[in-house]
């Protein structure tokens, strides 16, 4: 913060960390320093004497600030601060297509063509310059159009944020309508009853607010955003932390509620590009830059061009100084090489292949919005997936409950409404959730929603749902009146049976006074409740198994709840612990309404546990087995249950049945230990679920694999950790940790910010990463992939650069199948301009040494005629239908490439001069005579070189048209095959052209159709055999085994490039590595290495 900007700062303890607070003192005379970067403003620091980028109120500060220091600006104030901010708007520059147009032509692709365009036209190539010309301007037009056109339609999006009015609460206590451009960090703006579009990122301080995230998070499930609490003052403030309090810009307020005639109100933290939703525009606007390799080694290889065409001017200078040639003519020459050798339209039909691979793409329901990563997807390594919702199906199925009396479990039953109406865990499944009624319908979690009608209650709501936030009891749950009435009267049957007792007379509804939002560090949610009729109020929980029992009474807790536990899970089954407490009398609504979680969610009684059914999606088995066919790692990363995640890696083959689990359980230092890892073999329970037979537990529990100490050497073994542990290990075990995500497969109970950092440690290592995922936890993860595929239609398009509507995992063969496809059509693009270039390099060098040349038509045809029409079909050829187990290379300087590329320019440069040589050889044969300045276009030399090159051009398109098992045969290709067969016919023709006119325009030498007869047909049988040797070269020598084997012989490489593989090697020199069920020290763990 600019120091002269700072009137007041001070300093105070929040939590464990040291915050400041700084105040403004902006005036008319107060000035500072910055700069705007990608659509972010750095200011100058004095104090640090360097530029800091520019922060709203999202860090540094207390919960507690918000509602001690925040009660609106005056309008001066917030003038002040807006000139310091800037406006709150998300403004994206559409240029002009002037300027556009003056960005693009400073191209150097166009540069480059603009120079080439005017060498051609002043060596008189009037025809060629004017067609490549035109073809540019076209190029440009559409250009200009879609990036205009891309431009407007992001610009659209974010506008509708920018354009809504905003109430902002002035210091005065006064209301205020201003336009949303004019908030500046720390207004307090009021959220209206029925929803708004927000246009900057607030925390609510007062009222609740029902909102869709999906514009953020693909996830269109409505949540419940709470005001920050008292209880939470100490705590320092982080959007990621409490985004529970925390209204993004960009999402959907559906509806606000609130007390009485107070408004629900919040503090705005971040305005302008600052906010979520400005981040997501900046990502797309700049995306991070690809380090692909493919790319990189392109640019090498056009260098290399550059040195091959400075060879092929000094010797072109050479010739016509020693002739006696013009200055003029021979600068043209020189020059002329360099268009020559160096195709400016090399980096577009590199492209090609991409653009078709994205239309494919979008007719599988695969959309992209990052072109370059389709190749990347080519050499994917790994691929993570979340679980719920991507590899098991969305919703989950209440399997059943199993309740718990007096210290046991009882027997599992399927339907929650054969228990008692008035049984404390049939209320905790109809009161602990976060549902509520919208337009009529019950919205929210689906796991809830699950929940909710398995007990068949009914759910009220009374009042407007705008004011339901004021009533006494908002929410109020009910069994159905014929279930109560069933229940009662089969009560008052029974002999000691009061028929006019109490609960006959009062309706039995339990209403919901407050609720304690799930959150995944407390791995629980509570409401308080009260009974009507009752005096006293209840408290309700649900959450993790572990968790939930950590708060109960020991007591009440079955002596064989983890046993049970772990067999539920290892079945894959979800678990859900219910427990519950009767609060004292003298709780009130309005203490209830202000009491700490903390204060009452102790001393639980343990109900039992609801067990949810998430069930392999049909696809997913296959799917895996093909990628593990194609040698692609799997991994599984997951916010659920270790257990349960283990039991579904196992289910859809992540990992083998033969194969070992190791559970890697972390612990952090604390006053006494160290910080230390256990590793414990995973367990398999064998137990009988069916519903004749079951019993209470089950029969068999704790059955361990069928290992031996002796060979565990022998056998492939897999890491499964929770996210604590991971932590733990990546903060304390630096070396462990390398080994744990190479031989990791099951990560649980992952957070976001974990998701996104195991996959940045793995690309670290050498992995090339997917991430497939479906809800707003996999947002940074997918992002941080190479490949993220998001399979959210909700404005996935900003989550991820692949977003699928196949609402499965199908979706990523697919895209890897695509990648291949493309990246080697890229390859085999480059490797055909490249010999073109190089098969008219040597063209025109052997004919300047003749003093000729080739003429405009004939520039005409190889350019446009032959060289562009296969440029764009030869790419249509779609990907291979199956993955196989070798990647496509990435490099364009392997051996395997160079060899290719330089026997094939020995070859079409030793046919060419073997054609000269058999046209020398005629008897009829006269060599051209040359002057000083014009050169002879219309001779032998010319005519034979042309014929032969034309050939040429055909052959290596058809050599570099790669097949399986990337991509489908080249005879799959029909457009290709058909511009072949036609172009075939037409160099055929000029061949043995009957035609005088037509020889006459491309300026060939005119032969009546019976001369010269043998040596045309000899020219024929040299482009065969010219066709034959370079598919001999390609197929049998540079992409043969053998000489794969001798270049592994000749690099004899010792160490593998990758790290991971490094790790892969250390790891199997250890055989007796984990020791199980040994504890490993965080000072210990560098003994193990050495």
């Amino acid at each position: 913060m600019p120091t002269e900007l700072v009137s007041i700062s001070s300093q105070q303890s929040v939590g464990n960390q040291q915050t400041e607070t700084v105040f403004l003192n902006l005036n008319k005379a107060a000035c500072f320093r910055y700069f705007i970067h990608r659509c972010v403003k750095y200011v100058w620091d004095q104090n640090k004497k360097g530029f800091k980028r520019l922060r709203g109120f999202d860090e540094g500060l207390s919960c507690g600030d918000f509602h001690e220091k925040f009660h609106g600006y005056s309008t001066a104030r917030q003038r002040e601060l807006r000139e310091f901010y800037g406006e709150n708007t998300i403004d994206i520059e559409v240029k002009s297509y002037w300027r556009l147009f003056i960005e693009e032509i400073l191209n150097p692709f166009y540069i480059f063509q603009i120079a080439s365009m005017t060498l051609w036209s002043l060596d008189s190539y009037y025809y060629y310059a004017s067609c490549i010309l035109i073809i540019s301007i076209i190029s440009i037009t559409v250009s200009l159009y879609e990036t205009k056109k891309q431009r407007i339609t992001l610009r659209n999006m974010v506008a509708h944020s920018n354009a809504v009015t905003v109430t902002v609460c002035r210091q005065n206590g006064s209301l205020e309508d201003i336009p949303a451009s004019q908030l500046v960090p720390g207004d307090l703006i009021v959220i209206p009853p029925n929803g708004c579009l927000m246009a900057c990122d607030a925390v609510l301080v007062a009222g609740n607010c029902i909102v869709n995230e999906s514009m953020l998070t693909g996830e269109s499930v409505p949540e419940t955003k709470t005001p920050v609490s008292r209880q939470e003052d100490n705590e320092v403030y982080s959007p990621q932390n409490h985004k529970r309090h925390t209204l993004f810009c960009g999402t959907h307020v559906i509806q606000s509620r609130y007390y009485g005639h107070d408004q629900v109100l919040g503090v705005v933290i971040r305005t302008g590009f600052l906010t979520a939703k400005g981040e997501l525009v900046r990502s797309i606007l700049f995306p991070k830059p690809l380090g692909f390799k493919f790319y990189q080694d392109s640019m090498k290889f056009i260098l290399v061009l550059f040195c091959i065409s400075a060879i092929g001017m000094a010797y072109s200078l050479y010739l016509y100084i020693h002739r006696h040639a013009s200055v003029s003519k021979a600068i043209l020459r020189v020059l002329d090489i360099v268009t020559i050798v160096v195709p400016p339209a090399l980096p577009a039909a590199m492209t090609v292949g991409t653009v078709y691979a994205q239309n494919r793409l979008k007719k599988s329901g695969i959309f992209c919005i990052s072109p370059p990563r389709i190749n990347i997807g080519g050499k994917l390594k790994l691929i993570c997936f979340d679980k719920t919702g991507t590899l098991t199906e969305e919703g989950l199925d209440l399997w059943g409950v199993i309740e718990a009396k007096s210290g046991r479990f009882q027997n599992l039953i399927h339907d929650p409404t054969h228990l008692s109406v008035e049984n404390k865990l049939l209320a905790t499944m109809a009161t602990c959730h976060s549902l509520t009624m919208i337009e009529g319908e019950l919205t929210g979690d689906p796991l809830d929603l699950k929940m909710f009608a398995a007990t068949k209650w009914e759910f009220d709501e009374p009042g407007y749902e705008t004011t339901r936030y004021d009533m006494l009891m908002p929410t109020v749950v009910h069994p159905p009146v014929h279930q109560l009435k069933l229940e009662h009267s089969s009560t008052s049957l029974q002999p000691n049976s009061c028929v006019c007792s109490l609960s006959a007379q009062v309706p039995y509804e339990i209403g919901i006074v407050r609720q304690f939002p799930f959150s995944s560090s407390a791995q629980r949610m509570g409401v308080i409740c009260r009974t009507l009729g009752k005096p006293h109020m209840d408290l309700y929980v649900k959450g993790a198994p572990e968790k939930i029992a950590s708060l109960c009474l020991k007591q009440t807790l079955p002596e064989n709840f983890s046993s049970l536990l772990q067999d539920y899970t290892l079945q894959g089954f979800r678990v859900i612990a219910l427990a519950w407490r009767k609060l004292d009398r003298k709780l009130t609504w309005h203490h209830a309404q202000r009491v700490k979680r903390d204060q009452i969610e102790f001393d639980l009684t343990f109900l039992g546990l609801l067990v949810m059914q998430n069930t392999l999606k049909p696809e997913t088995t296959p799917v895996i087995e093909v990628l593990q066919q194609a040698k692609i790692r799997t991994v599984m990363v997951t916010g659920d249950n270790i257990l349960t995640a283990v039991s579904v890696a196992r289910d859809c083959g992540l990992i083998p049945r033969s194969d070992n689990i190791i559970l890697v359980s972390g612990l952090p230092p604390d006053d006494v230990n160290r910080a230390c890892i256990d590793w414990q073999y995973a367990e398999s329970p064998h137990i009988d679920l069916e519903e004749e037979d079951e019993p209470s537990v089950p029969v068999s529990h704790q059955q361990k694999l069928n290992i031996n100490e002796e060979n565990k050497g022998d056998q492939t073994f897999h890491f499964a950790i929770d996210g604590r542990s991971f932590a733990v290990v990546r903060q304390y075990f630096p070396e462990v940790f390398l080994r744990l995500i190479v031989r990791g497969t099951v990560f649980a109970r992952m957070a976001p910010d974990q998701k996104a950092q195991l996959v940045e440690s793995l690309q670290d290592i050498g992995y090339i990463v997917s991430m497939c995922g479906d809800g707003a936890n996999d947002c940074g993860a997918l992002k941080a992939a190479d490949v993220g595929i998001s399979l959210s239609e909700a404005e996935a398009s900003v989550a991820a650069p692949f977003t699928s509507k196949i609402p499965n995992i199908e979706c990523v063969p697919i895209v890897i199948r695509e990648g291949r496809c493309a990246l080697v059509t890229s390859f085999s693009m480059f490797r055909f301009i490249a010999l073109y270039s190089l098969i008219q390099f040597f063209s025109v060098l052997i004919l300047y040494n003749r003093f000729s040349n080739l003429s405009d038509f004939m520039f005409l045809y190889i350019d446009l005629g032959i060289i562009t029409t296969l440029a764009i079909v030869m790419s249509y050829t779609a990907a291979y239908e199956k993955l196989v187990a070798k990647r496509p290379q990435g490099s364009m300087v392997s051996l395997s490439n160079i060899i290719s590329l330089v026997l094939q320019i020995l070859l079409v440069g030793g046919i060419q001069l073997a054609a000269l040589m058999l046209l020398e050889y005629q008897h009829w044969y006269k060599r051209v005579s040359f002057g000083p300045q014009e050169e002879t276009l219309m001779c032998w030399e010319s005519t034979t070189i042309f014929l032969i090159s034309s050939f040429q051009y055909l052959i290596v398109a058809v050599v570099f048209s790669k097949g399986p098992p990337y991509r489908k045969s080249l005879f799959s290709n029909f457009y290709f095959m058909g511009a072949l067969f036609l172009l075939t016919g037409f160099t055929l023709l000029l061949l043995f052209s009957p035609f005088k006119k037509l020889n006459a325009f491309f300026k060939l030498v005119l032969w009546n159709p019976h001369e010269k007869l043998k040596f045309r047909l000899m020219l024929l049988v040299l482009a065969v055999g010219n066709f034959i040797l370079c598919f001999i070269a390609q197929v049998c020598i540079a992409e043969s085994q053998w000489l794969k084997k001798v270049t592994r012989l000749i690099k004899q490489k010792k160490e593998p490039k990758n790290r991971y593989r490094l790790v892969e090697k250390e790891l199997e020199s250890l055989p007796d590595w984990p020791v199980i069920n040994e504890k490993l020290y965080a000072s210990d763990y560098s003994v193990v290495f050495h």
